[in-house]
């Protein structure tokens, strides 16, 4: 069975489809002061949500199925509390739509942020300084670490438990790898999970984003210049977060992220598991084609395993 391509953690949620027609519905009936405003569907809005355009300077996002829902009201709450303390802008709420008749979650409407996506081509030709980029990002990540914790939304269903145990995903990455067997270095691939498990955490949680990927991620004139995307933040172990470092990253790049960061050897190893457990996802969905997704998963993989193979230092 195809794993969800947001999360794999199991059978893709049941999307509800969302047209230009209904939302503009939804913005008269409830935000009667933008009823004028054209809507657009906006190109790649994403898996979790159907995102628009709200004229030129607002968007609408609507959860695509039940279970993207609770992060609607966690982003109301506490990304305008998020924002003022980070150093690149981030979604600000203006608004939150109720359900109706016609469609059964509550909504957001939200201030555009201006940007390009992160997207694979770019990442190799688009970033004007790939360190500068890494360096941006992880200054983004300590700031948002420094954000007081207190009363944050802990790892749950509300985010697919990002930010607790790299257990949670023990069982889903057994079965890639075993989809994956005579394919790949499976032993070693089992030695980099290993290790992550083991490395322990035994501090204070801290504010992470949860899905630090391409698309949440906006360039302005090759720099990084907003985060996008919250429905997976929270409080907890910010591992999770590290993801990027390989999924985004090249070799150069990484050890300037990691070095930023001043990421101890056991949250390194979790962070590489992170990475693993979504590559080998991708890797095992994937192992019969031959495409832009799988090729980059596997590169990805490639990285993954070459740095462990490398890396001496116990994460203990």
């Amino acid at each position: 069975m195809r794993v969800s391509s947001g999360h794999d953690l199991g059978p893709v949620p049941t999307r509800i489809t969302v047209s230009a027609d209904l939302v503009q519905q939804l913005i008269a009936e409830q935000f009667p002061q933008w009823s004028d405003l054209p809507v657009r569907a906006v190109a790649d809005g994403g898996w979790d949500n159907w995102t628009f355009h709200l004229g030129s300077r607002m968007s609408v996002r609507l959860p695509a199925a039940a279970e993207y829902a609770p992060a609607v009201d966690k982003e109301h709450r506490w990304l305008p509390r998020l924002a003022a303390q980070l150093p690149l802008p981030i979604p600000t709420p203006l608004g939150k739509g109720r359900p109706s008749a016609d469609y059964p979650f509550a909504w957001s409407v939200y201030r555009w942020l201006d940007g390009e996506p992160v997207t694979a081509e770019n990442l190799t030709g688009g970033i004007a300084d790939p360190v500068r980029f890494a360096l941006d990002l992880a200054d983004f990540l300590t700031a948002l670490q420094r954000v007081d914790p207190t009363d944050g939304p802990p790892p749950g269903t509300h985010n697919w438990f990002r930010g607790g145990t790299l257990r949670t995903y023990d069982a889903t990455t057994r079965t890639a790898l075993e989809a994956l067997h005579g394919r790949i270095d499976a032993e070693l691939a089992r030695e980099v999970w290993a290790t992550a498990l083991d490395a322990r955490w035994d501090r204070v949680p801290v504010w992470f984003h949860g899905d630090v990927a391409a698309g949440n991620l906006l360039l302005d004139d090759g720099r990084l210049a907003a985060v996008i995307d919250f429905g997976t933040c929270g409080v907890g172990d910010p591992a999770c977060d590290l993801a990027g470092a390989w999924t985004l990253l090249d070799a150069t790049g990484r050890r300037a992220f990691r070095d930023r960061l001043a990421v101890d050897e056991a949250t390194w190893a979790r962070g590489r598991g992170w990475a693993l457990w979504k590559t080998l996802a991708t890797c095992a969905r994937t192992v019969d084609r031959d495409d832009e997704e799988s090729t980059a998963a596997r590169r990805v993989l490639d990285a993954i395993l070459e740095e462990h193979g490398t890396d001496v230092s116990s994460p203990r």
